[in-house]
């Protein structure tokens, strides 16, 4: 059974408190914990604390008591410290990789490099970005214009990216200057707890990292509610970002939402089809299709549409389900059985639709385990369910396009705009589309993820922006000093 992390120290949250140690300001008991599963095997992994409003307030005032000194720590200080927690996952890489198979259901490859070692690249990203940025920007007329932290941070994460997500908000605002209290969801929540016990160990002062699990509903809106947070940083759909929103407005704080995605991956006459079609699979399979800004629509020409759907097929075929610990295994389970259920309903409505399944399919691999096969949907057509929603699964729908038009206004045709590629023989031209894209980020030629560029979305993809530069100012605030 896991304990909530509050000033430095490990605290039982007021639910799964004795009777002996229950104040009369604890209010009446709730339900004590939540049990964590391993999704490949159904079994219990753990329990984390079913946390209240009242162990908010306790993290939100060791966040509080904290942040002056914390605020006036050097920068380089606060580098020293970040470093120190990226060098401690790199030295236990291998262990927190297994905690996340465990957890999330993420292949033993697939969990070291992307879902262990890429936030401690970007613990080291905002280390040296922490001795670079110029928090003092200098002379506008006669103004000294400075940027200072926003104050205590409520940071309320996802289970898709269960390590990732929580660094690429705790890094950034504690390179600000900030304290932060963190929600990890209580789907995934473990890799959450490592980090914490991380954070102590690479010197962090009591106070400035304080995590409280819980639910959404409960902690997570008492964080987004809270009068003494003085900003929230979001993860997760929409629905519940409007929530948060809305809650964070009664107290006029600021706020930073990643929300959904149904990225296209748009695939021009000139482009190299075979490499577009293949990374395109790759792009909308990572992480069993459980990332926000997977391409999970592929637009192709008319002329090679039939190819497309059968390059797509087939790079879904060589797409092996099963064990994540297993060395051949490219697909995990999804993450519960709810999810299970959830991308299933989407194909039998797709398929209801008019969709045309060419692999996968909703038969269930047989045994243990949340899995689903990998799936490509031919003949998806604008406006089906399937191609305006996020189904967050292994899920691939292919559409065919007359002009350059028509593909850009397809790409465009979602509440959505987090993420996309485009792919030409000419990058000017496939930059040029790509301009056209009303989206956050956009892969050209499959261009490589960087963790210094801005990663964010328009429209219903949310508001601000997470990673380098981009991700640090959303922590601070600008002062003019007029002299």
């Amino acid at each position: 059974m896991r304990q909530n992390y509050i000033d430095g120290a490990w605290t039982p949250a007021i639910s799964t408190r004795s009777a002996g140690e229950r104040t009369s300001d604890d209010g009446p008991p709730a339900a004590e914990a939540i049990d964590v599963l391993n999704p490949a095997t159904e079994e219990i992994l753990d329990r984390v604390p079913a946390g209240s409003p009242d162990d908010v307030d306790l993290a939100v005032a060791a966040a509080r008591a904290a942040f002056p000194a914390w605020a006036e720590t050097a920068p380089a200080a606060r580098a020293a410290v970040l470093s120190r927690a990226a060098a401690l996952i790199r030295e236990r890489a291998e262990e927190i990789a297994r905690i996340v198979v465990a957890d999330l259901g993420a292949p033993l490859g697939v969990a070291l490099k992307v879902h262990t070692l890429m936030p401690a690249a970007v613990l080291d990203s905002y280390a040296s970005l922490a001795q670079t940025f110029p928090f003092d920007t200098g002379r506008v007329g006669n103004s000294l214009v400075v940027r200072e932290p926003v104050g205590v941070v409520g940071a309320i994460t996802p289970w898709n990216y269960p390590l990732h997500q929580v660094v690429a908000k705790v890094a950034p605002a504690l390179a600000a200057g900030c304290t932060v209290v963190v929600k990890p969801s209580e789907v995934a929540p473990l890799a959450a707890y490592e980090f914490a016990a991380i954070l102590a160990e690479a010197g962090l002062p009591p106070g400035v990292f304080n995590l409280v699990g819980g639910t959404g509903p409960v902690v997570g809106e008492a964080i987004a509610a809270h009068p003494d947070v003085d900003a929230v940083s979001f993860t997760g759909s929409v629905r519940a970002g409007r929530r948060v929103a809305a809650l964070a407005a009664t107290t006029v704080k600021r706020v930073t939402l990643e929300l959904g995605g149904k990225s296209a991956n748009l695939i021009l006459p000139d482009a190299d089809l075979p490499r577009a079609v293949k990374v395109g699979v790759a792009k909308a399979f990572l992480n069993s299709g459980q990332t926000c800004s997977a391409w999970t629509r592929m637009l192709v020409p008319e002329s090679s549409y039939p190819e497309a759907v059968a390059l797509a097929a087939e790079a879904a075929a060589g797409y092996t389900v099963g064990d994540p610990l297993a060395a051949d295994t490219r697909l995990g389970p999804l993450v519960s059985a709810a999810q299970r259920e959830r991308v299933l309903g989407y194909l039998h409505r797709g398929v209801e639709e008019g969709a045309r399944v060419v692999a996968g399919g909703t038969e269930v691999p047989a045994g243990r385990g949340f899995y689903v096969r990998p799936t490509v949907l031919a003949d998806v057509r604008p406006g089906m369910v399937v191609e305006q929603e996020e189904i967050f699964g292994p899920v691939l729908s292919v559409l065919s396009y007359a002009t350059e038009d028509e593909a850009v206004a397809i790409a465009n045709g979602t509440p959505y705009g987090l993420a996309g590629g485009v792919w030409s023989a000419s990058q000017e031209r496939a930059v040029a589309v790509a301009r056209r894209l009303r989206t956050g980020q956009v892969d050209i030629n499959g261009g490589a993820w960087n963790i210094l560029a801005p990663f964010g979305g328009y429209k219903q993809s949310g508001v601000g922006r997470e990673l380098g530069v981009h991700g640090l100012e959303e922590y601070l605030e600008v002062k003019s000093l007029q002299l």
